[in-house]
């Protein structure tokens, strides 16, 4: 029993963590430099409170999992709020912002005034992403057509060859795909994004919701307040318009 609680102590008292997330550039991604612009605020953060941040990227599904399963991933991000989201995380200060739009092909653009207005077309989604609160719960209970994809990669792909008429995507990684990712700069000729945002979304970490996931958000929170979240993300991305 010693043994064992020794163990906890110990691995609550660790200065590196373990966290997840995905290839969702410029935010995140394995081949990035300083692996994105959040993976930058978030390692920025714990090391102004003396802790080191390692990040294993997976599908968005699989980084899910292993933040709620896996015992050594303490973590993962980035992910927008919910309902749903706050009833299994515990939830960090906010990390940065992100604007949340829609892609169209630019021989059909789309004019709306309200989230309802979209309920005339099919909407390409990613699975077990969140959107908007008012977008999700229409889906939720069949008021709004969806077809859902793996990434944002083939979600503009299906929209390129009119398999939906819209894509929920950030407009940042719209450009960051257009310039970077061999497929979707193929049909980039295609593809706008709309005029109109759905949504201006605070970025989060998904801590587990335990003790030491709750203790971990708190100081993280406490190292948000000793650097620029802004100027950083700014900065980073920049770099990649």
């Amino acid at each position: 029993m010693l043994a064992c609680s020794g163990f906890i102590k110990a691995a609550a008292d660790s200065k590196v963590l373990t966290f997840a997330s995905l290839d969702w550039p410029p935010y995140t991604g394995s081949t990035l430099s300083d692996q994105g612009g959040s993976s930058e605020v978030v390692r920025a953060a714990f090391k102004a409170m003396g802790y080191e941040v390692r990040i294993k990227f997976y599908p968005w599904v699989r980084a899910i999992k292993m933040a709620e399963k896996d015992a050594n991933t303490m973590a993962y991000f980035p992910e927008y709020s919910s309902e749903e989201v706050k009833q299994r995380c515990a939830l960090s200060t906010s990390i940065g912002r992100g604007p949340l739009g829609l892609a169209q092909r630019k021989n059909k653009p789309v004019q709306w005034k309200d989230i309802k207005d979209l309920s005339q077309w099919t909407v390409g989604v990613v699975q077990d992403y969140v959107n908007t609160a008012e977008f999700d719960q229409r889906v939720a209970s069949g008021k709004q057509r969806v077809d859902k994809s793996v990434d944002d990669v083939v979600n503009l792909f299906k929209l390129a060859n009119s398999r939906v008429d819209l894509a929920i995507i950030d407009p940042y990684v719209f450009a960051y795909l257009i310039m970077h990712d061999r497929e979707v700069s193929a049909v980039s000729s295609q593809l706008s994004i709309n005029s109109k945002l759905l949504e201006e979304k605070d970025l989060y970490v998904c801590f587990k919701k335990t003790a030491e996931g709750q203790r971990l958000a708190a100081i993280l929170e406490q190292g948000i307040r000793k650097i620029d979240v802004a100027r950083i993300m700014r900065n980073y991305i920049s770099n990649y318009r």
